[in-house]
Formats: C-alpha cells, structure tokens, sequence
C-alpha cells in the first residue's frame, strides 16, 4: 500500500538527531537564535503535525515560532532557617510546562487571535521551540469552516492561560480518568489544589 506524504514526514521528525533532518535542523537554529523570541513563519515546519491538530493553509490561519529557555526553577539557595531537606534549589520543576508558557506568550503577542494548539519543533542546550497554531476568530474564512468556527464563539477566549489546549489539558491532569484522578475534575482549583 502506498504510503502518504505526511508518513514520511513524521517517520523522520521520530528520529530529528538523525539523517538528514539532523542537518537541516542544525543549520535552522542557527537562523532561530539570531531571530526574537516570538516570530511569525510562513509555513509549519512540521507539516505532518501541525495538520493533525488542526492547521490548514489557509487565511485566518497563523503560525509563530515561540522559543522558551530549557531547565526548571531558578532558585537561589537559601541563606539559613532550613534544614537540608528543605533547601531544595536545582531539582524544582514548576507545575505549568514549557509548552504551556510558549502558548500563553504567543497569545500575548498575537491579542486578536486564538490558540489553537502547539507543537515542538527543536531545542538546544538552553532553548526549546515550539510553533504555535492561532487563529483569527474575526476573519470569515474561519467563520465559514465548519472545522474551525467552534473557536469563534466567546467561551473560547483567553484559551491558552486557562489550560484550554491540548498541552494545557495534559497539564491539568485531564489525560487520565478513573481512580487517582478524583482531585482533576472540574479544576485542580475546584479541589483545593489536591490534584497536582
């Protein structure tokens, strides 16, 4: 059976440190350092990802580039008053993702659009990219698309900073049902904080 474009695509961003995709993308984060933090692009750099969660080529449609620094908190050691298991600094991670913040700065940026969904697309040793999917709820060729016009209507404001997305869904606990996740739904908030 013939394979689909979109196939090979997404065999060789499985294995990006590999083949000739390791060049290109070398060659690429190169380009992205000297360029701001949040850019708009023209096309998706993963085609085959990006379509999965909704792109399409189309007007309305936008795609930006977000880069986001790498590691956990930064905390600075404590001076006295704790004991030692208490003076965590290095392994402290924060409860909101990389990719969650990506969104949440490329909503700021783009104030007339909404976050559709986000992808990975490369990272250094002290950066991560992501490209972000937005779309413009005003313009009616989103308006006319029966896939798409579910994000005009007005409860789907502000989707990035209220874990709306699918990064912000997972980080809210909601990819799992059943036992152990009693405290996740209808908010982490709703319960106290006791789901996270």
């Amino acid at each position: 059976m013939a394979r689909s474009f979109y196939s090979h695509i997404a065999e060789a961003w499985q294995t990006p440190k590999e083949g000739k995709l390791a060049e290109l993308q070398w060659q690429r984060q190169q380009e992205w350092r000297k360029q701001g933090a949040i850019e708009r692009v023209d096309r998706p750099t993963r085609l085959d990802r990006a379509r999965s969660l909704g792109y399409k080529a189309k007007q309305g449609v936008v795609v930006a580039r977000v880069a986001v620094r790498k590691g956990g908190a930064r905390k600075q050691r404590f001076k006295a008053g704790r004991r030692s298991k208490r003076q965590g600094v290095n392994k402290i991670t924060r409860r909101k993702s990389i990719q969650r913040i990506a969104e949440e700065r490329a909503s700021r940026k783009f104030r007339n659009l909404r976050t559709l969904n986000s992808y990975w697309v490369g990272e250094d040793g002290s950066q991560k990219w992501f490209e972000v999917i937005l779309l413009d709820p005003n313009h009616g060729a989103i308006q006319n698309d029966d896939d798409l016009n579910w994000i005009c209507d007005d409860s789907h404001r502000g989707r990035a900073f209220r874990g709306k997305t699918s990064a912000g869904q997972q980080g809210r606990g909601l990819s799992t049902r059943g036992t152990g996740t009693e405290h996740t739904r209808p908010s982490i908030r709703s319960n106290d904080g006791r789901g996270k």
